[in-house]
């Protein structure tokens, strides 16, 4: 039995949601999502979205769940956003951009320029003292988490000075150096 799947979604004020055939469409003031869905029956019904699956079978039971938390994000995108934070570690480690454009300085011959999504809203933070922050804000949680995966596996953190890109307050596996 699917426990997050049986759990109706509340629907906010200034959101809106359909449901044609087989796709999902949600409107909000920070943006529009559609999502296509099969082998669960969707309904709107007094401020509340609600998903059924037609019977017990694993299949179903999978979908339930799926298709509850991804029209439970995209209800969530329109109306409050999401927002990652990526946090560069490391001496001469830099970020800034212009516009959708983010140029990254991590230790390679040369920078790194990557061309971000119009969807994804992108600003970077550089205090003295501090290591930079990448912040990366949408409507979209599968695209932001997607970009963000994208810009850390340019210099992921390891494990022993801890080195690299990581999300804030991500806990990292440190090791042990040599011993003596």
């Amino acid at each position: 039995m699917s426990r997050i799947g049986n759990n109706p979604i509340a629907i906010p004020e200034g959101v809106t949601v359909e449901v044609k055939d087989a796709l999902v469409t949600v409107k909000g003031k920070l943006g529009e999502l559609t999502q296509d869905f099969s082998g669960v029956d969707v309904k709107v019904e007094e401020g509340k979205v609600l998903v059924t699956r037609p019977s017990d079978s694993k299949e179903h039971k999978a979908k339930h769940g799926l298709y509850r938390a991804l029209f439970s994000n995209m209800i969530k995108g329109v109306s409050q956003g999401w927002t990652k934070e990526l946090e560069l570690v490391g001496v001469g480690y830099r970020a800034s951009n212009q516009g959708q454009k983010l140029d990254l300085a991590l230790g390679f011959s040369h920078n790194i320029i990557m061309d971000i999504a119009p969807e994804v809203k992108i600003e970077t933070v550089s205090e003295k003292g501090k290591n930079p922050i990448v912040k990366l804000t949408s409507h979209d949680k599968q695209l932001v988490g997607q970009v963000a995966a994208k810009i850390r596996g340019f210099r992921k953190p390891e494990p022993y000075k801890g080195k690299g890109i990581k999300f804030v307050g991500e806990q990292l596996r440190r090791k042990a150096g040599k011993s003596a």
